[in-house]
């Protein structure tokens, strides 16, 4: 049985006890018995504050909807926001009353995903004002083993691209954790309560677990190994299926043409894939309401798929299919780095004529690099 960070605290005890806890977590933190870490660890230790992310402590917020500070209603706790609209940081005022902050959060080990940015805001500011932080490490929902996509170049760094490493990086939050407190040099008192019995090259369909959607955009395994690729059409004026039953599954556009597309792809023989049609209203985020017409894409095998070369494929199909709808949204302000950019970690989108090809082999550089840098962290075989 894997047993996570959080199902291993009678080992840790001293580490908790006699201590003012914070703790950042959101609706994925639970251990093997689906019991919530907010109400195991106010039960057990002194907790004085809890503080949300984005999706908020219990995950009641919608993506991207900012939390502001509240009381929590099962404990009575106060909430502080590290979601806020000015700031995802920790305040002084916040830290008064707390000696170590917890962390604990499922996360899908996807660069883009906010809970690392929060994670590593969290060691920064720890440093800074003198506090522990302890992180209960959880299993990487996509292994440890595969990384895949790009590496974030540093002037691209921004709240969903918080760190230079690769948009599937193979390492779990507790590993990511000591690679930027040693690189960045935080000094940061950190603690990592590890997992027992986790095999490196484990997917989460092996460990036996129940799947606790992370965020109401990833309601499955699925959702999430697919999320390395087709989250890059957020950037664009396409619908990543927000608003559906299958968000980040079901892509398409009011000008796509569902078969023409289909075809297309097909040709490409990409691995551990297969897409049918897809025709859908979506009910939220962009063209709400309104016909659209795209594919649905099926994963037939897990090991073999190769998530962010998949949405890169079909991101260039339907940019050549149709070039004169097609478009990357414009940035939100004037100076402001494209949507886009921020998520690709680069400005090879801003290229007038980028390829998939071109894209790929400059990745497949950056991850043999990524690779040695990472595996000096590794917690588990």
């Amino acid at each position: 049985m894997i047993l996570k960070g959080i199902d291993n605290l009678k080992s840790y005890d001293a580490t908790f006890k006699n201590k003012r806890l914070g703790l950042i977590t959101s609706i994925s933190g639970v251990d093997n018995n689906l019991n919530s870490t907010i109400d195991i660890l106010h039960e057990r230790y002194h907790i004085t504050a809890l503080f949300a992310p984005e999706h908020g402590v219990r995950g009641d917020k919608d993506a991207g909807q900012t939390v502001a500070t509240y009381t929590d209603e099962e404990t009575g706790l106060p909430v502080y926001s590290l979601y806020r609209e000015d700031s995802k940081r920790f305040t002084k005022e916040m830290l008064e009353n707390v000696d170590a902050i917890v962390y604990d959060i499922q996360d899908l080990g996807v660069r883009y995903y906010t809970f690392i940015s929060t994670m590593i805001y969290a060691m920064e500011d720890c440093a800074k004002f003198g506090k522990e932080l302890i992180i209960l490490d959880r299993p990487n929902p996509l292994g440890g083993e595969t990384i895949d996509g790009n590496v974030l170049e540093p002037e691209y760094k921004s709240f969903i691209g918080a760190y230079p490493i690769a948009t599937r990086y193979g390492l779990t939050i507790g590993e990511l954790a000591n690679m930027v407190n040693e690189e960045e040099n935080l000094s940061c008192n950190l603690t990592i309560i590890p997992c027992s019995g986790l095999k490196r090259s484990a997917l989460f369909p092996e460990l036996g677990q129940t799947f606790i959607m992370p965020s109401l955009g990833i309601p499955r395994f699925d959702t999430a190994l697919l999320y390395t690729g087709t989250c890059l059409f957020e950037g664009t004026n396409v619908s990543e299926g927000r608003g559906t039953s299958c968000p980040f599954e079901i892509i398409g556009a009011p000008y796509i043409d569902s078969i023409r597309l289909l075809t297309y792809l097909r040709t490409k023989n990409l691995p551990g894939v297969a897409f049918t049609p897809a025709y859908f209203n979506p009910t939220s985020s962009k063209h709400k309401g309104e016909f659209c017409q795209g594919i649905h894409i099926h994963i037939t095998d897990y090991h073999s798929y190769e998530s962010y070369k998949t949405g890169l494929v079909v991101l260039e199909a339907i940019k050549e299919l149709f070039p004169e709808k097609f478009s990357f949204l414009k940035p939100i302000s004037e100076g402001k780095k494209p949507f886009i950019s921020l998520l690709a970690g680069s400005n090879i989108f801003e290229k007038e004529n980028w390829s998939s090809i071109e894209i790929l082999e400059k990745n497949q550089v950056q991850l043999e690099k990524f690779k040695s840098r990472k595996e000096k962290y590794h917690l588990y075989q």
